[in-house]
């Protein structure tokens, strides 16, 4: 007789919390985080993803840490996309998260030259968007856009299908390798909305804006960065509007501003609104202790 399938677990998986490590996909299992050992996304058919696994397979994947946007399964052949995706499987069921607002579980594949490859809990993610659209390859793809889910309380949440049986017994406790303590920065989520606005959302260095028919996305980037070393101000005097891509080259080094707000590393000039009041001293941190010249 074969064997059921474990239920539905929509959310945070009690005695698991974000930062949690595992030595492979196994343990992951086990941990009730993901019920593949193979698969990237963990469902049950005609109901929502549970979680997602981020391991690099897929060339038009992008992961900025907090967004995420997240390619759907099929037509992948060595990382390569070789044909159009379709909407069943796992893609189907992240398109019912998207509809129905459910959250996603997300497990990062962390490659480490020292320690070996191991996979950590990045947390609960939201689907806000989904794409159906031609990739890099010239492939029609699912592509899906996560944002993370910062309130502790829906981290802590579990949320089952009116039709699941209750939550099975933990199979697995989790045992970090190594114990870190993490503090989350607050942010001040009126001062992002502010300089989003400002923009319409469109990226202050290359004017593209992000937009699924109902919904506009872009990303407030502190020029000088809110956390330590760093500690800079989180106010809109110190915030830009940017797309992702603009906003992980920032914060990497890749490219910085100049006192005239003229673009250091990339050719142009800054988008600034006259209400913005973005403040030079800011960019000069930014390219004394962040900027990469070459």
């Amino acid at each position: 007789m074969a064997k059921a399938p474990a239920p539905i677990v929509l959310g945070a998986i009690a005695g698991v919390l974000p930062g949690h490590e595992f030595r492979n996909r196994k343990e992951v299992k086990a941990a009730g985080l993901h019920r593949d050992w193979v698969k990237g996304i963990s469902h049950l058919m005609g109901n929502p993803a549970e979680a997602i696994v981020l391991s690099g397979g897929y060339e038009d994947d992008f992961d900025a840490g907090g967004t995420i946007l997240y390619t759907g399964e099929g037509g992948n052949q060595d990382k390569k996309q070789v044909a159009d995706q379709t909407l069943m499987g796992g893609n189907l069921s992240l398109h019912l998260s998207f509809t129905n607002k459910t959250p996603v579980r997300v497990i990062r594949k962390i490659r480490s030259k020292s320690l070996g490859d191991y996979y950590q809990y990045a947390g609960l993610y939201s689907v806000t968007s989904c794409e159906y659209q031609r990739g890099r390859s010239g492939f029609m793809i699912w592509r899906f856009l996560l944002e993370q889910i910062e309130s502790e309380e829906l981290q802590a949440a579990t949320v089952t299908p009116e039709d699941a049986v209750a939550e099975r017994a933990a199979l697995y406790t989790p045992v970090p390798r190594r114990i870190t303590t993490a503090a989350r920065l607050v942010r001040d989520t009126r001062v992002m909305r502010r300089v989003k606005d400002l923009y319409e959302y469109h990226c202050q260095v290359c004017g593209n804006q992000l937009a699924n028919g109902r919904k506009l996305y872009a990303e407030a980037a502190h020029v000088q960065p809110l956390g330590s070393p760093h500690h800079g101000p989180d106010t809109l005097n110190n915030l830009l509007c940017l797309c992702p891509n603009h906003h992980v080259l920032l914060d990497m080094g890749a490219w910085s501003l100049e006192d005239n707000f003229s673009l250091a590393g990339l050719a142009g000039q800054l988008v600034l609104h006259p209400a913005h009041g973005l403040r030079p001293e800011w960019a000069q941190y930014h390219r004394r202790h962040i900027f990469h010249k070459n």
